[in-house]
């Protein structure tokens, strides 16, 4: 009796269940899993170390001995496994449902962290109670829903990352750049920056650049860098290079690859836990337009943001803006700025504010301290002082010790500041509102400038029509609001559109919807349609990179591996084909195409800048002149 083979398959049918070591596996890290979601309903664990480590390593082991079992009994080499055939990794019902359970985890981490086990004035419970040993012991502070976050997020990466390399140990590439994510998500986001806490420090993941890490020019942070002293300084200037230095030279070099698929904590979760689903990024040419005005809106909203909030924060420091509601209760207030509001108008805006004194430093040795002509309506203590002569003075008072300042006057009496007296600093910042703005219109007009003089050619019609549209629309925002209203700058509290912004972007798309939708839309829709950072990336690397792919259009046989598999929905056989350099803008570098590719066709290299769009189109039957061709080269 004859069967009949329905399907057009040429290697075979997918592996219809699962191996007994896999299985096994599986329930070694669900073992793991169930511990976590005990701890949810409050199940008191009396050895929380002991359990936790449980928990963790049970999801570790599982999560690697599942992969072993997978990858190593079988030939290095391409590996679909059937894919399409599995319902997680094809849209199907187990697919809907981790969609939707990791999608309920962001909404519970962000918005209902009570849920948790967090609580803000005791001791924690439930499944962030369990992490509180770890926390101590890194921190010394209790646990948060980040720590869990940060703890889980790590161990993803970790586990799923030793998968990956098993998966693709026949490529040197991706073997390397994923310990690269691996070493950046322990050490620089998960390690040092709760060490840093221990210490006093500032919190800080010295891998996270702007516009990613969009609270950075935030007022409170900005004023935590500042009291950190040296530290918390060289923290700031090491943000402020990472931006303007950094980040251009390296992707320069390098193309946006050495971040986003070598050291960003998004990429190295997308490429090691969100590999299985790479196949179901976007290819149709709607979704890439629909991507290219949404990350570049992104980006313009990022940096409208950026400027306000800094510009609110470098008003805030102005003494002429010291107001009723500036909360100054038993505070000594310091200002130094002379001109503009009169004083005796600034001293009375503190005194409403509940300011104890205020202290007029004399910044200048050369000038004569300011007269105090009208003192109706004041009733607190004010001094006049010469800031270099009390130098080591306001040292002391800065540390909470007692001091004596030296009056600036001849006829004065000096004042004596009693230990511990809190105090709030005016006009003591370098850089003012006004120099902030223009350098911004400066910075944004010589970028415009530049990409128009010289790269128009590489960018399509829309772009440019885009690109001039955002620019007048910023520009003309920056200025009219400045000039006419320079309380608030594009129209907005500066606090609320950080709060939209974090709300919208910082929560929604990179959580709820960035991972939370890895098995619908799949691994990189982050990446692709809401990151800031992998924008401004991209435009440096479609401009001026040296990085490329180059293909080998004569050996392209049209299997379709490496467009089925780019996560970043490039269809990349359509250049293959045609033996076309790919350099796109949203491309991140990480190889899967080569990787995958039977023939050997895609390579990624760093050259230079002549010819790196322009492809060499030669296939077999084009009307090519050689010789001109050799000359060219």
């Amino acid at each position: 009796m004859s069967s009949i083979q329905r399907d057009m398959s040429l290697t075979g049918q997918p592996p219809k269940s699962i191996n007994t070591q896999q299985k096994l596996a599986s329930v070694l890290g669900l073992a793991g899993l169930a511990i976590l979601f005990l701890a949810l309903f409050n199940v008191n664990f009396p050895n929380k170390t002991l359990w936790l480590s449980l928990s963790l390593i049970s999801i570790a082991v599982g999560t690697i001995w599942f992969g072993k079992a997978a990858y190593l009994n079988k030939h290095e080499g391409i590996k679909n496994d059937g894919v399409y055939f599995k319902s997680l990794t094809s849209r199907g019902f187990w697919g809907w449902i981790l969609g939707i359970t990791m999608t309920l985890f962001y909404i519970v981490l962000y918005w209902f962290p009570q849920y948790l086990g967090l609580v803000k004035d005791g001791d924690n419970i439930g499944a962030i109670a369990l992490f509180d040993p770890l926390s101590k012991f890194l921190s010394g502070n209790p646990a948060s829903q980040w720590f869990l976050y940060g703890t889980l997020y790590t161990l993803a990466i970790l586990a799923f990352g030793i998968k990956f390399i098993w998966k693709y140990r026949h490529n040197r590439y991706e073997i390397i750049r994923t310990c690269s994510v691996m070493f950046f998500q322990l050490s620089f986001a998960f390690v040092i920056p709760e060490i840093l806490v221990r210490l006093n420090q500032p919190y800080y993941d010295f891998k996270n650049v702007w516009p990613l890490n969009y609270e950075l020019f935030a007022g409170y942070k900005i004023d935590e860098f500042i009291s950190a002293g040296d530290v918390g300084l060289l923290m700031l200037i090491f943000g402020l290079l990472s931006i303007f230095v950094i980040t251009p030279i390296l992707t320069y070099k390098f193309g946006k690859r050495w971040y986003c698929s070598w050291v960003c904590g998004c990429g190295g979760l997308a490429e090691t836990a969100g590999d299985p689903f790479r196949h179901l990024s976007d290819k149709r040419q709607v979704a890439w337009k629909v991507e290219r005005w949404v990350i570049h809106s992104v980006v313009v909203f990022v940096t409208v943001m950026t400027t306000a909030v800094v510009f609110s924060y470098l008003q805030a420091n102005e003494s002429a803006n010291i107001s009723e509601w500036s909360n100054l209760e038993n505070k000594m207030v310091f200002m130094s700025d002379t001109q503009g509001k009169p004083i005796n108008e600034r001293i009375l805006a503190a005194q409403k504010a509940g300011a104890t004194s205020v202290v007029i430093l004399n910044t200048d040795p050369n000038t004569k301290a300011p007269t105090l002509e009208n003192t109706e309506g004041i009733t607190i203590n004010y001094f006049f002082a010469s800031e270099i002569e009390n130098k080591e003075a306001l040292e002391k008072i800065n540390q909470g010790k007692a001091a004596t300042l030296i009056s600036d006057r001849s006829e004065g009496t000096n004042l004596n500041v009693t230990e511990g007296q809190q105090t709030t600093y005016y006009d003591n910042l370098w850089l003012s509102k006004e120099f902030f703005v223009w350098f911004i219109i400066g910075l944004l007009t010589l970028v415009f400038a530049w990409v128009m003089l010289f790269k128009r050619e590489e960018l399509a019609k829309d772009a440019k029509y885009g690109a001039v549209g955002y620019f007048v629309v910023v520009i003309s925002i920056l200025l009219f609001t400045y000039v006419s209203s320079p309380g608030k700058l594009f129209f907005f509290d500066a606090y609320q559109l950080r709060k939209s912004y974090g709300f919208l972007i910082g929560a929604m798309f990179s959580g709820v919807i960035g991972v939370g939708f890895y098995p619908i839309f799949g691994n990189r829709v982050w990446c692709r349609f809401g990151c800031p950072m992998a924008a401004i990336l991209g435009f440096q690397q479609r401009l001026f990179s040296k990085f490329r792919i180059t293909t080998n259009g004569g050996q392209c046989i049209s299997c379709g591996n490496c467009s089925t598999y780019c996560e970043m929905g490039i269809d990349v056989r359509a250049y293959a084909q045609k033996g076309e350099n790919i350099v796109r803008s949203s491309c991140v570098g990480c190889g899967i195409c080569s990787a995958v590719c039977p023939r050997g066709v895609l390579k990624l290299e760093n050259d230079g800048m002549n010819g790196r769009i322009d492809g060499n189109q030669v296939l077999l039957g084009n009307d090519v002149d050689l010789m001109e061709l050799m000359n060219s080269k």
